[in-house]
């Protein structure tokens, strides 16, 4: 069964006004939920979990002509089948240890579909559309299994941004790439968001940034990057990552305490790279 869990306050407040949680308040109706959950796990239920977010939930309400107040809009919204990627399945777990791994599954979720519309409107719905979508999926993981070959032992961070030729919705994704004894850690949700955004920051043909943040606890903290462009990702110099950490300071991000600019390596289908183009041209 499908359950959605205000998580936040905020959220919380705003749906409060349909008479969803009674006269609760936040804490107590987390309490609550957190016995119901336990209860309905020792009966042998899977439980599947989302959030419950106030703005997402009014939208999909209005679109399919539902009241918000009624459990029915609330039970068709929890077991959306749109939702992306697998189940966030429930375990047991204590809520405060588990809402902040449940928003950050969210953000996750999130990310995906909006950078999934943005790479399917790219490459169409048509047979060459489909091929081209298997094409630049088959990409960016060859492209995610070198960054963290060439990033080597440790915990790195990799954050993307990246927009539209045309003024389009600028896309970011972060992820942590954890490598031991040369072995990538199982990916997650946040993996799975990183790798889409990127392929639609590509087949767009949009522009961005690429960085790599070097473990600080093994090799000091570095930071490589690339530059995203025409559906390509190009090794940034170091002055250029140097650069690239500036700029994000002015969009309000902390320049990384005693980074070290490096030039990016070359990837898979990038121009210095053996086998020449990528896969979108």
């Amino acid at each position: 069964m499908a359950v959605a869990l205000a998580a936040q306050a905020a959220d919380f407040a705003a749906l409060a006004r349909y008479g969803l949680f009674g006269r609760l308040a936040h804490q107590d109706y987390l309490r609550r939920m957190e016995e119901q959950l336990r209860a309905l796990h020792r009966q042998g239920l899977e439980v599947h979990l989302r959030v419950l977010e106030a703005a997402d939930y009014e939208d999909y309400c209005e679109a399919l002509g539902l009241d918000p107040g009624t459990p029915t809009a609330r039970v068709a919204y929890a077991g959306d089948p749109e939702l992306a990627g697998e189940p966030f399945v429930y375990a047991g777990e204590g809520l405060a240890g588990l809402l902040p791994l449940l928003l950050d599954d969210h953000r996750a979720r999130v990310r995906i579909s909006v950078a999934c519309a943005a790479l399917l409107a790219a490459v169409g719905d048509d047979p060459a559309g489909h091929r081209r979508l298997a094409a630049v999926m088959r990409h960016v993981t060859s492209v995610y299994l070198a960054l963290a070959e060439g990033a080597g032992e440790g915990c790195h961070l990799l954050t993307l941004r990246c927009h539209g030729p045309e003024d389009g919705e600028e896309l970011t994704s972060a992820v942590d790439v954890c490598v031991e004894a040369g072995g990538l850690y199982p990916a997650g949700r946040d993996t799975e968001a990183f790798c889409v955004t990127l392929a639609a920051g590509m087949a767009v043909g949009g522009a961005g940034a690429l960085l790599l943040h070097g473990d600080p606890a093994a090799e000091g903290p570095w930071v490589r990057g690339w530059a995203l462009a025409d559906g390509q990702l190009r090794p940034m110099t170091a002055h250029e990552v140097f650069d690239e950490l500036a700029d994000d300071v002015e969009r309000g991000l902390p320049f990384p305490p005693g980074a070290v600019p490096r030039a990016g390596f070359p990837l898979p289908g990038s121009a210095e790279s053996q086998d020449g183009g990528g896969p979108l041209g």
